[in-house]
């Protein structure tokens, strides 16, 4: 506990720092004393500071794009999913092996992301949602996690369901989906996680303010010589707090989706 505590010392002065001016958050960071975790003197300047530069519309952005790869990558990972831990297709351990290398190497490293950003620019989607979207939707470790899951199903119950007539989408959505909800809700945090905090990639394909996500306008705030250090504290605290109430409200599910087994009823 102590050491939890040591840990989470850094994020409560960052919750502590967005009620209080530039000038009070370094001057009592330079001692370990109450006034680091305890404002002295409160205000809401740091909130109304970002909400008058247009933060909340960059919040939007970052929701909207999370929320749109969260729904349309769960649908997609599944059904890869199913088909490498199910369906015998020729060339089956070549595609996983694929999957496999495609979360080994990070998408934020410039080889992948610079080239994939110019043949996005030549199509011309850049600046629109589909463009920060279209590259969080085939997650390798997405989908090598349902697939793990779905290999934990009895494949007697697919053999069965084909027996009786059942084809292929009808096996997916009548057996394997509904034993599978704490994966589901896990791959789904994988998701939003990989989209809440990209960054790279949203710098390569937006040009305009208005179309930045959260983390980039929160870059962008830092300037040459003087920086509003005050209003950066607040919008990173209401950054983070976001996935941090997703994940605590979501814990349990996800711990299910690692403990658990697919023969579960």
């Amino acid at each position: 506990m102590v050491v939890a505590v040591g840990f989470l010392l850094p994020v409560l002065w960052l919750v502590a720092s967005t009620s209080r001016s530039s000038t009070e958050t370094f001057a009592s960071s330079s001692s370990m004393s109450w006034h680091m975790l305890w404002p002295v003197h409160r205000t809401l300047g740091n909130l109304h500071s970002a909400i008058d530069n247009g933060f909340p519309r960059n919040l939007a952005n970052s929701v909207i794009v999370a929320a749109v790869t969260v729904v349309l990558g769960m649908v997609i990972s599944a059904m890869a999913a199913f088909a490498l831990a199910v369906v015998d297709f020729p060339g089956r351990k070549i595609v996983f092996g694929m999957v496999v290398l495609s979360f080994l190497v990070p998408f934020e490293f410039e080889a992948i992301a610079i080239p994939l950003a110019h043949t996005f620019s030549d199509w011309g989607v850049t600046n629109s949602i589909p463009a920060l979207v279209l590259p969080g939707l085939g997650n390798g470790l997405a989908i090598f996690t349902l697939r793990q899951f779905f290999l934990g199903i009895p494949p007697e119950l697919a053999e069965a369901a084909r027996v009786d007539g059942a084809g292929w989408p009808r096996i997916f959505l009548r057996i394997y989906l509904p034993l599978t909800r704490p994966a589901l809700i896990g791959t789904g945090l994988i998701l939003f996680l990989f989209q809440w905090q990209a960054y790279l990639w949203p710098i390569l394909v937006t040009t305009s303010d208005g179309n930045d996500v959260a983390p980039v306008a929160i870059a962008k705030t830092f300037a040459a010589f003087s920086s509003d250090y005050g209003r950066v504290f607040a919008e990173t605290a209401v950054l983070a707090i976001i996935p941090a109430a997703v994940l605590l409200g979501l814990q349990r599910y996800f711990v299910a989706s690692v403990a658990g087994t697919g023969s579960k009823n």
